[in-house]
Formats: C-alpha cells, sequence, structure tokens
C-alpha cells in the first residue's frame, strides 16, 4: 500500500505545482471536484477496484461516468461527489433522478463494447474535505442505484432516450 500512497502524493504535488491546462480560470467548486475525483480514485484502488477508464463520455448521451472500474468480477460504474461541507444535504443526494437517468445512458453506450456476461453496478462516493484538503473522507455506496432503465416512466415525463 505505500507505493500507492506515495503515488498518490506524488499526483497531489504535481497538482499543486503545475499549472491546470484544462480547468486554468475554472471556479473552484470544479477544482475541489476535479480533486474529489482524484482522491476517490486512489481511495477505490486502495478498496481493490480495478480501474479502466476515467471520465468517460458517449458520442450518443450527454453527461460522463467519473470512474469505470472492476470490483472483483462487476463492471462499477462510478460517480463522484465531493463536498467541502456536510451542512448544507449529503453529497450522495446530490445523484438525483435525472442524473441516475444521464449516467444510465451513458452506460448503455460504455456496455456495447462488453461481453453480455459482464454485470454492471452502480456506485457513488462521497468525498467530504470538512477537515482540510489533506484530510479527506470517503463514503462509498455500493450498488447505490438500479441499472435498469425505466423507459415508460421517462417518455410519461416528456422524455425518451432511445
Amino acid at each position: 500500500m505505500l507505493g500507492g500512497r506515495l503515488t498518490q502524493a506524488i499526483v497531489h504535488f504535481l497538482d499543486r505545482v503545475a499549472p491546470e491546462p484544462d480547468l486554468p480560470d475554472a471556479p473552484e467548486h470544479l477544482r475541489t471536484g476535479r480533486r474529489g475525483e482524484e482522491d476517490a480514485y486512489f481511495y477505490l484502488r486502495r478498496r481493490g477496484y480495478t480501474m479502466i477508464a476515467r471520465n468517460y463520455r458517449s458520442p450518443n448521451h450527454r453527461g460522463e461516468i467519473d470512474i469505470v472500474g472492476w470490483d472483483g468480477d462487476i463492471l462499477c460504474f462510478i460517480e463522484v461527489k465531493t463536498r467541502t461541507t456536510r451542512a448544507v444535504k449529503p453529497a450522495e443526494a446530490a445523484v438525483d433522478r435525472e442524473k441516475r437517468d444521464e449516467l444510465r445512458l451513458v452506460a448503455r453506450d460504455f456496455l456495447r463494447h462488453m461481453p453480455t456476461s459482464c454485470r454492471p453496478r452502480f456506485d457513488v462516493v462521497a468525498v467530504y474535505y470538512d477537515r482540510g484538503f489533506l484530510q479527506p473522507s470517503f463514503e462509498l455506496f455500493q450498488n447505490a442505484f438500479s441499472v435498469a432503465y425505466n423507459h415508460g416512466f421517462a417518455r410519461s415525463h416528456g422524455k425518451d432516450y432511445r
């Protein structure tokens, strides 16, 4: 585990000293979110996940999946939510119905490239920096919501994502 922690420390150091080419003048909340995704990545690796993709976007649907990785023989689509405080509402509450539907559609496109025997799951990682950026805390919600998408519900609410 020491090797992983050393790599994480080096990545954080480089993040602090290097300019951010993709977010040069980004608002603080976007930089915090990016940091949370980075910390969640290493947290999940320590828990045994094998990562295969980050910030996956589908050409067919809007949205992105923050992290895709294997937890044993289960393919996990992982949404990361980051907060600097717990005072307002839990981070995982931001994964509402609309966000879940968006993630399902992007995941469905990803799964088209996987064997049909692949078992998918949605996980949510809440990252909190309420003790500072050097001491994040994590909450992992495995199987946070269903992979199935309810097309009938979406059509009855003015959406059809086929």
